[in-house]
């Protein structure tokens, strides 16, 4: 059995099982962009149309992306830290971008931590009766004051902090596997029961029809409404699964090599895209039933919903249970990516799992200040086009870690200056299972390239031009 003895000796620890490989590395997809981003944004964008396109990116644009970042990582037997290094012809840099996907996974954790802390607040909050009897209104003055109190906000973030030690300094599988097993068994057991009460308020068919019977008119309304939804729905995919800064390539390197990798990366997908799924078929008819517009932004989650969970009956049940729903999703990512943080530091420096944990533990724990500070005492400082700290951290991440090291990713698998297109087919076809489509190698080394880099340049645009004076 692997275990923190393993790693001591130098030995790789591995999981347990394979379903402990697909709901950890669904566990680390699965997250803010599933429970949070996606409904509003499917509400924003036209509801079953843009789902539609969302799915459709998933598999022509992550899905290959996601299964270069396991061969990666299984083939080295290495994280971030050091995979480039193992895997790259002798004398190239492309083990430089290690740091960069170390920055990425903490400017990550520095506002998801705090995010899902509020998450864990609203979870209290809800076993408390705080949203009893009120409407939006009074749900929006509850989320104010969270964010308002420096103190309060966080306490939760430093919680949630701690839980990403105490899992991952447990090991890889007494700890990271098993906690997160259980989290995810939860949380599709919480999401089976509130949609089956979503789905059956009086009022919800119209949610139910906005959200699975397809408009393409909003989408092809014009040529610019296109563009915008087509840009949306690849930026969304991306957040979804978050590849591209080293989060899935730990846990490819924990697995074996049995079954082949594109099979396991469907699996993965399939997980992600269906809990993102089943969210919405919580938020959607709730929302319809309640006459509250889908469209309602960021603030769907934490101002809407409460007011809508709040009219049920047995409504104090009904909004605990969202939220831990919510905070389970968020949890799982922030376990996940913790531990890859902790593994680049066992890599790269050999430091013992446990210091490890207790170092990065504390290094975020202080980072993550910025962004509760960003909503009160410092919330004067604002980048223009952007907006606040947590803003900045977001756009940092999602426009600019994601993209570039997926586009870096790309290229390592498929140049004959990186690891190289033969090298990477060998490594994913190994075992049973799916093999890796070899006639997409043209699409692979000319199309998806210039797709991931439109995604890149279209976060920028918008931010530039108000830099400018032209938004």
């Amino acid at each position: 059995m692997a275990s923190n003895e393993q790693a001591s000796s130098g030995e790789r620890e591995h999981f347990g099982s394979r379903l402990g490989f697909i709901l950890i590395s669904a566990g680390c997809a699965i997250g803010l962009g599933n429970v949070w981003r996606f409904p509003y944004i499917v509400g924003q964008y036209g509801g079953a149309a843009f789902v539609l396109l969302i799915t459709f990116f998933l598999i022509v644009f992550v899905l290959p992306i996601l299964v270069m970042e396991f061969a990666v990582g299984r083939a080295s037997q290495k994280s971030i830290a050091r995979a480039y290094d193992v895997l790259e012809p002798k004398g190239r840099k492309w083990h430089r971008f290690k740091w960069v996907g170390l920055a990425g996974n903490y400017i990550l954790l520095m506002f998801y931590v705090v995010i899902t802390g509020w998450m864990l607040a609203f979870m209290v909050f809800s076993l408390q009766g705080a949203f009893n009897g009120i409407d939006t209104g009074g749900a929006n003055e509850i989320y104010q004051a969270l964010l308002a109190n420096p103190v309060e906000s966080a306490a939760y973030a430093i919680i949630t902090v701690l839980i990403g030690v105490l899992v991952s300094a447990g090991g890889v599988q007494k700890g990271v596997e098993r906690i997160t097993k259980g989290m995810m068994a939860a949380l599709f057991v919480a999401m089976i029961l509130l949609c089956i009460r979503s789905l059956t308020l009086p009022g919800a068919a119209e949610g139910i029809n906005f959200y699975l019977m397809p408009d393409f008119s909003k989408i092809f309304a014009s040529s610019t409404d296109f563009t915008n939804a087509v840009l949306a729905a690849m930026g969304q995919a991306f957040f979804m699964v978050s590849v591209g800064q080293g989060g899935m390539m730990i846990f490819g390197s924990y697995i074996g090599k049995e079954r082949k990798l594109t099979g396991e990366a469907i699996n993965v997908t399939l997980l992600d895209l269906l809990v993102a799924i089943m969210a919405g078929l919580i938020v959607f008819p709730a929302c319809s039933a309640f006459g509250v517009s889908p469209d309602s932004g960021p603030g769907l989650v934490f101002i809407t919903l409460p007011a809508v969970f709040t009219q049920m009956p047995g409504g104090q049940f009904w909004g605990a249970l969202f939220f831990l729903f919510l905070s389970f999703a968020a949890l799982s990512t922030v376990i996940a990516v913790f531990e890859n943080i902790v593994a680049f530091s066992m890599d790269e420096w050999g430091t013992p799992r446990r210091k490890a944990c207790l170092i990065n533990g504390l290094i975020l724990a202080v980072l993550c200040l910025p962004c509760v500070l960003g909503f009160n005492i410092w919330s004067g400082f604002q980048v223009p086009g952007i907006g606040n700290i947590q803003s900045l951290e977001d756009f940092l991440v999602s426009n600019t870690i994601l993209p570039l090291g997926s586009l870096f990713l790309l290229l390592f698998c498929v140049t004959k200056r990186g690891w190289g297109w033969k090298a990477f087919l060998a490594e994913a076809d190994a075992g049973k299972g799916i093999n890796f489509p070899k006639w997409t190698r043209v699409y692979m080394t000319y199309v998806l390239p210039i797709l991931i880099a439109i995604v890149l340049i279209s976060g920028y645009v918008p931010i530039v031009a108000n830099w400018i004076g032209l938004g």
